[in-house]
């Protein structure tokens, strides 16, 4: 029997897919039971990737129904929507609003969306006869034996992931024209019944682009290209550049807070396994070079007292919020810092929930700065008592512009969960069941505390590196490898661990020692 027997009063098709025995499936999967299946809709991580990969499917068929030359690309998530853009023809707001009605048309017909499996001896013939590269990619896939493709009438499109049944799925969505491109946009987790407001994120989308651009320059800009080149063994070439990239970016904001006259505070923030540790310590040579002598605080050891820590809605401790953080001090001692005053740090013990005096003392001298890495760094609430012209902000992540093809984005949160799974097991002693167990957690604080600020950075960098995930791949499989169906974190596990086998291996003997990637994988000249 079909998983959709179990929805059978879904009339609103709000289950865009299901999981069963803890794998994301169609709502066409044969099931044994539907006892063990259980409905998947956008408001959980899974629900948004299918109905993300809805969208866009129906988005390229509209385009190929009405400009059919068009050659589209998908390059970022922004706001609750897809950046994309046509590299061929310039984006006009006619082209828009005949996309527009092109796409409702095709969501009202309902049209069955299939997929289509076939072994790589017929996709050879297949793509023979349709000159397409839409999914050839699959082919060089030593780890697939065969090749799907979704079929919705004439059209086919090869997309990563579990896809929606029909296009009646995709009830709310939008398309606008947006700077030289366009936004997808559709409904937020949390108001899943609506399409909210765009927010704009300028600064973000020109970090974006900027390295989109020179990635393009490279000629490496998807899976299928990174992967002809390390064929080719320009895999020596490729991590210079990358690597050479990060240190022009770290000099040029080191050049920019030289430059900003009275900066005495560079407050760091970005999301987790952005390798925010390397940056800091990178940033700080840079500094040096040109006479600033970093001074690094922890705000970890600000903590308030157990007893005054704030609690989340379970009851629970809730050390990510702002209110765990204890600011009087913690702004009197930058103060006093900064007025050439003498503190004493605390360092707070974790077991007993109390900040603890070791006689560690610092006072600054004039040409020296303070260093502060953490998830509040950028809200000015954290250091109120500094004044603004005192402080710069930089805010770093993983942004990833590496497509699997011009169709298929790679998540910036699944690259920076693969550094986070290597290494917590590298150096946390950490299993990949229990990374993938907090991962939501993690997640909910970002968007809580870091992803709202991060319009107000002086400078953000992109601590992405093309080749990086061919680097950790070996790393990574065998730990996602072991983590099986009797577990919920199944789906993730398996989500990854088959996107890593579309990826070519890199040793690890050209990477520079002071390479951010070590802060993972280990080997770094820092103590990291």
């Amino acid at each position: 029997m079909k998983a959709l027997e179990k929805f059978k009063d879904d009339t609103d098709r709000k289950y865009l897919a299901c999981k069963y025995k803890n794998e994301v499936k169609s709502l066409n999967f044969d099931v044994e039971s539907l006892d063990d299946v259980t409905p998947i809709d956008i408001t959980s991580r899974d629900g948004r990737r299918v109905y993300q990969r809805g969208i866009l499917y129906i988005m390229a068929m509209a385009f190929n129904r009405v400009y059919p030359k068009a050659l589209l690309t998908v390059n970022c998530q922004l706001s609750n929507s897809i950046y994309c853009d046509v590299e061929n023809m310039k984006v006009t707001n006619e082209m828009i609003s005949n996309i527009r009605n092109e796409m409702k048309e095709i969501v009202d017909s309902d049209l069955p969306i299939k997929k289509i499996e076939m072994t790589k001896e017929e996709a050879e013939k297949f793509y023979q006869k349709e000159k397409t590269l839409r999914g050839r990619l699959q082919l060089d896939n030593k780890y697939k034996e065969e090749v799907s493709l979704y079929f919705c009438e004439d059209y086919y499109n090869y997309f990563y992931g579990v896809m929606p049944i029909s296009t009646g799925y995709i009830k709310l969505f939008d398309i606008i024209k947006y700077h030289d491109g366009f936004l997808l946009r559709y409904p937020d987790k949390k108001t899943p019944n609506k399409i909210d407001k765009y927010i704009e994120t300028k600064k973000l989308l020109h970090t974006l682009e900027e390295y989109e651009d020179i990635h393009d320059v490279l000629g490496v800009n998807t899976i299928y290209k990174l992967n002809k080149k390390i064929e080719q063994g320009g895999e020596k070439e490729l991590i210079l550049l990358a690597e050479a990239l990060h240190e022009k970016k770290i000099s040029d904001i080191a050049d920019k807070i030289v430059k900003r006259k009275g900066i005495k505070i560079i407050l760091i923030a970005g999301p987790s396994s952005s390798g925010k540790t390397t940056f800091a310590q990178r940033l700080g040579i840079q500094l040096k070079l040109n006479g600033i002598k970093p001074l690094t605080i922890s705000v970890d050891n600000y903590f308030v007292e157990r007893k005054d820590t704030p609690r989340d809605e379970n009851g629970n401790y809730d050390f990510e919020r702002l209110e765990a953080i204890d600011l009087d001090l913690f702004n009197s001692h930058l103060t006093k810092l900064l007025n050439g005053e003498e503190v004493e740090l605390p360092t707070f013990d974790f077991k007993t929930g109390t900040k603890k005096y070791n006689g560690e003392k610092m006072k600054m001298r004039n040409n020296e700065v303070l260093v502060i890495e953490g998830i509040h760094c950028l809200n000015d609430k954290l250091t109120e008592a500094i004044p603004k012209e005192q402080k710069y902000k930089i805010y770093i992540s993983a942004l990833t512009v590496l497509n699997i093809d011009y169709y298929n984005r790679i998540s910036t949160t699944d690259t920076r969960l693969i550094r986070r799974l290597v290494r917590d097991y590298n150096f946390r002693g950490y299993e990949a069941l229990h990374t993938l167990q907090n991962w939501d957690m993690v997640n909910r604080g970002e968007e809580n505390y870091i992803f709202p600020f991060q319009e107000d950075a002086d400078s953000m960098f992109n601590t992405s590196l093309i080749y990086e995930i061919c680097v950790l791949k070996k790393y990574a499989m065998p730990l996602l490898k072991a983590i099986d169906n009797t577990h919920p974190e199944f789906s993730e596990a398996k989500s990854l661990y088959e996107l890593l086998k579309y990826f070519h291996d890199i040793g690890d003997e050209y990477i520079p020692k002071n390479s951010l990637i070590r802060e993972f994988i280990g080997g770094s000249i820092f103590d990291v």
